[in-house]
């Protein structure tokens, strides 16, 4: 069987409230070494590689719709970019089979149930009831969705989107796009957020737990979520 690949992104964005690093992309690449047991590839896409472990594999990353505006302001990611990862191209890149990783996110428990599911396209989904997805993890047998890419128009999708209550940038189009109805990943598969699901309960971790993602305000290696000994414990401690 192929291995899968596992992607995750780190380029640089002036302005925006987080700034990834190349620790970030190392202690992601640990966790999934360390809880996912099938062979694969761990890819990180960047316009950076330097500070990468040997383990990761960097791939030069495209400046395909890098200069698109988020329609929520200034200062709001804008992550249009990933939109090629749907593009049928991406087969000789990132093999026929992927899962795409955001940084701010801890792993605690096996990825198995989550990483092996057979459909073609798998997508996080329970965090904003603006939109039907969230793009910080999406599983697809490559070129599955390629219309998400192909149908994009930089000058009007993003307002399209927005327009008709979609949240976010690559996310709120992606919902926009395919609507309801894909394969998803929720609270019932173990993948939590922390701002939605964890911080309201003062962040205990749910004992059914795979992946706790940390889209919005906090960081797996912030002040806040470093207090907590599960986030020392799976994420590491911030230098």
């Amino acid at each position: 069987m192929t291995p899968l690949t596992v992607v995750c992104w780190k380029w640089r964005t002036p302005g925006y409230r987080s700034q990834f690093t190349a620790d970030h992309v190392n202690a992601l690449s640990r966790m999934v070494a360390r809880h996912y047991q099938a062979p694969h590839r761990f890819v990180c896409l960047t316009d950076d590689a330097t500070g990468l472990a040997s383990d990761v594999e960097a791939l030069p990353l495209w400046s395909d719709l890098a200069d698109v505006p988020s329609p929520h302001g200034p200062g709001k990611p804008r992550c249009y970019r990933r939109l090629k990862a749907f593009s049928a191209e991406m087969a000789e890149l990132l093999g026929p089979r992927f899962i795409s990783i955001d940084l701010d996110t801890v792993i605690v428990g096996d990825l198995g149930p989550l990483f092996d599911r057979p459909e073609p396209f798998v997508i996080w989904g329970e965090t904003d009831p603006r939109s039907f997805y969230n793009g910080s993890m999406f599983l697809m047998t490559t070129g599955a969705r390629r219309s998400v890419w192909e149908e994009f128009d930089p000058a009007t999708s993003p307002q399209t989107a927005y327009r008709a209550g979609k949240f976010g940038s690559d996310q709120g189009w992606i919902s926009y796009h395919l609507g309801p109805g894909e394969a998803t990943w929720s609270r019932t598969d173990g993948v939590y957020s922390f701002r939605v699901h964890l911080a309201p309960a003062g962040g205990a971790l749910p004992a059914d737990a795979r992946m706790v993602m940390f889209h919005g305000v906090h960081d797996p290696w912030g002040a806040e979520p470093q207090r907590l000994a599960w986030v020392r414990e799976h994420w590491g401690v911030a230098a």
